[in-house]
């Protein structure tokens, strides 16, 4: 019985990682990615996400609560998983490790995050191209958020990777070959536009 708890704990925590918590960190950096179009491109952007209708209930349901549990339940893993050096190979059991690590990373910085953006807003300060230059303006925190982000992007593309393979998606030795090039290619693509944006605030 606590076998089957667990398969459907893991299970449930692999499915939140990539929808809609993966779709939802596509979508940010999309949004943010405007900023290399200038002040007025990304406030557009910003200003048309935060009109969208039931927006606190569509934040609450399908990020804040699928985020605390995949948050909660995943530092649970990373702190009693051991590494799969019998299962896996050299190079994923270094993936393996990595994810733990950029997992409580990005935990870090969404933390922080959320405390400079959305708990900010809620005492009135405008989201808007502004708040993130003045936030990016130090460099020790434009350090932290490139560290945030690629730890995010490489958590969420690498997750992937085992979303496929514990769902039953690429089951073969050679389907999981393809699929870890196709994450590899989906982490670089998604880094350059994260540090793009980055770019433009400053």
């Amino acid at each position: 019985m606590a076998g089957n708890r667990e398969f459907f704990y893991r299970r449930w925590h692999s499915l939140l990682g990539v929808i809609p918590i993966g779709l939802f960190l596509i979508v940010h950096l999309t949004v943010n990615h405007y900023a290399t179009g200038g002040v007025e491109s990304f406030n557009k952007a910003a200003n048309f996400m935060e009109s969208l209708p039931y927006l606190k209930v569509l934040e609450i349901v399908l990020i804040f609560l699928p985020l605390l549990y995949h948050a909660i339940y995943g530092l649970y893993i990373a702190f009693t998983a051991k590494n799969n050096t019998g299962r896996y190979g050299f190079f994923r059991n270094w993936m393996f490790l990595l994810q733990r690590i950029t997992g409580v990373i990005t935990l870090i910085f969404l933390a922080w995050h959320v405390w400079e953006t959305r708990i900010a807003m809620a005492f009135g300060t405008a989201l808007n191209f502004q708040m993130m230059q003045n936030i990016l303006s130090s460099p020790f925190m434009f350090g932290f958020y490139l560290v945030g982000i690629l730890s995010a992007i490489f958590h969420f593309s690498n997750g992937l990777w085992s979303f496929m393979v514990s769902w039953g998606i690429t089951v073969t030795p050679r389907s999981q070959v393809i699929s870890t090039y196709v994450t590899i290619v989906i982490f670089v693509l998604l880094s350059i536009i994260g540090i793009q944006a980055l770019i433009a605030f400053v």
